[in-house]
């Protein structure tokens, strides 16, 4: 345990805590937005309406504009410059919709581009093979035992297994702004995307990624969707690691199953230590 070997058999099994980001919206999606706004689309109905008017003349006025053109010149150009006025307005939307396009457009990319390197620097203290590492939150396996803290983001899911005083603003997953108190007889679950606001202590990795209360949300929003595709064709791909099922979802129940199993039975290792908790302790 702890080896590569076995850290990569891990991954492939649980898979890796990893998240991937909702596809971003292309530059015509944007402008496609952009366009849905109630007052472009008041100004461009009455764009059309004013083009319509000026390139329309019925039979009968035809003689009276001819009058109207020998009596004086000033009138026939306004006549003829009836249509600038409409294309103008048109002109104005397609500006405005341009420009708030790629404002978006560029502000998703700097989003994109921020959390990015947020991921990437991002660290998190962890003990494997009897020692405490800082690894990046995206190298997180099932199993881990990981250091928690006052300020921490918890990028995975797990079980509370020793500490004093832990204290978890929840608010981002149940909206309730009370901190909830975290034992090891009592609540001993911790959830991906909470902080850690007082105390410290370990906690053993059960989910990361998709897997985790974080992933399932983004999942449920579609943003998780390519990712569970990249899986399901990589576990059929290694099915050296897998039971034969007839579905990808029967092979998913027995990962999981056997997970809980070893988790209850206090077999869930990492390096040289052990999750001693018995099963009163995690029911």
């Amino acid at each position: 345990p702890g080896t590569t070997a076995d850290l990569d058999k891990r991954r492939l099994i649980f898979g890796k805590n990893f998240i991937p980001p909702k596809k971003p919206k292309t530059f015509i999606q944007l402008v496609w937005e952009a366009l849905q706004d109630v007052t472009l689309i008041i100004l461009e109905i009455a764009a059309i309406i004013s083009l319509g008017l000026s390139f329309y003349h019925p039979p009968g006025e035809e003689n009276e504009v001819c009058a109207t053109a020998a009596g004086g010149g000033e009138d026939e150009g306004e006549a003829e410059a009836g249509w600038i006025e409409g294309a103008a307005i048109l002109l104005s939307v397609i500006c405005v919709v341009l420009v708030t396009a790629f404002n978006d457009w560029s502000k998703e990319k700097q989003f994109r581009g921020l959390q990015s390197r947020i991921e990437q620097e991002q660290k998190f203290s962890l003990v494997r093979g009897g020692q405490v590492i800082q690894i990046p939150v995206a190298e997180l396996v099932v199993g881990d035992i990981a250091q928690v803290k006052y300020g921490d983001l918890l990028p995975a899911d797990g079980v509370f297994i020793q500490g004093n005083d832990l204290k978890i603003d929840e608010s981002s997953l149940t909206g309730e702004s009370d901190q909830v108190r975290k034992s090891v007889d009592k609540d001993p679950m911790l959830l991906s995307g909470t902080h850690v606001m007082e105390g410290s202590g370990r906690m053993l990795v059960t989910a990361v990624g998709v897997n985790s209360q974080t992933g399932i949300i983004f999942t449920l929003l579609g943003a998780g969707g390519e990712e569970e595709e990249k899986k399901d064709k990589k576990d059929s791909s290694h099915s050296s690691f897998h039971p034969p099922s007839t579905t990808d979802g029967a092979a998913s129940a027995i990962a999981t199953d056997n997970a809980n199993t070893s988790l209850v039975n206090g077999k869930m290792q990492d390096g040289n230590m052990e999750n001693s908790q018995n099963k009163g302790n995690v029911l």
